[in-house]
C-alpha cells in the first residue's frame, strides 16, 4: 500500500460535500440540443405536451416541435394530436433498434446456437414450475417463505429468456427493416 497520498485526496473518513456536485439537469443543459431532444424523448412515458418537453430541454416550442416531428417521423415517438399535441416513447421503436443490433452483431450460426441454449433453459423452468408460462404461477402456491425470493428470482430469470429468445428470433428471422423506418407500430 501507498501511504504517500497526497493532501487533496479525501481520507476515506472523509464523506464527500453532495452539495459541491453538479445537478443532473445542469450537466444536461451542457449539451447540444439534439442530444437534450433525445434524453427527454426517450423519457416521455406518457403523452408529454410540447410546451413541458421544451421547458424540459430548455429550449423553445417550435424548435422542440421541429425536433419532435422527426422523431415522430423515424418512429421515437408517437405524436397525439388534439389541443395541446402531446407526444410519447414509442416503445416499438426501443426493440426495433434491439433487434437491429442483434442483428448487426451475431451471425446467423450464433443466433441459432444462442436460442438453442435459451430453448433448454425455458424448458427446464416449464418442466420445474409444471406449466409453459411464469405468468401462471403463484408465488403463494410453490413457495414457503423461505425460498420466495429464490422463486422470485427463478420467475424473473424465465421471463427474461422468453424476452430474450423473442428478440433473437424476431432479428434471425429479419422480421424489421435495418433501415429507412418511417414508423413502428408493435
Amino acid at each position: 500500500m501507498n501511504e504517500d497520498r497526497s493532501e487533496s485526496e479525501p481520507s476515506s473518513s472523509e464523506t464527500p460535500d453532495f452539495d459541491d456536485w453538479e445537478s443532473p439537469e445542469t450537466l444536461l443543459m451542457d449539451h447540444p440540443i439534439r442530444e437534450r431532444m433525445f434524453d427527454v424523448a426517450l423519457q416521455l412515458r406518457e403523452p408529454t405536451p410540447v410546451a413541458d418537453i421544451a421547458n424540459r430541454v430548455d429550449c423553445d416550442t417550435e424548435t422542440a416541435r421541429d425536433y419532435l416531428d422527426w422523431f415522430a417521423t423515424i418512429g421515437l415517438v408517437v405524436e397525439h394530436s388534439g389541443r395541446p399535441v402531446r407526444y410519447e416513447l414509442n416503445p416499438s421503436y426501443l426493440r426495433w433498434r434491439r433487434i437491429d443490433h442483434i442483428r448487426n452483431t451475431y451471425t446467423e450460426d450464433e443466433l441459432k446456437a444462442e436460442l438453442r441454449e435459451i430453448h433448454t433453459n425455458l424448458q427446464t423452468y416449464r418442466e420445474r414450475f409444471e406449466t409453459m408460462d411464469p405468468k401462471t404461477v403463484s408465488l403463494v402456491n410453490v413457495a414457503d417463505e423461505n425460498e420466495l425470493e429464490t422463486v422470485w428470482e427463478a420467475l424473473s430469470e424465465w421471463k427474461t429468456l422468453q424476452r430474450r429468445a423473442e428478440l433473437i428470433d424476431a432479428a434471425r428471422r429479419d422480421d424489421l427493416p435495418t433501415s429507412g423506418v418511417s414508423r413502428i407500430d408493435a
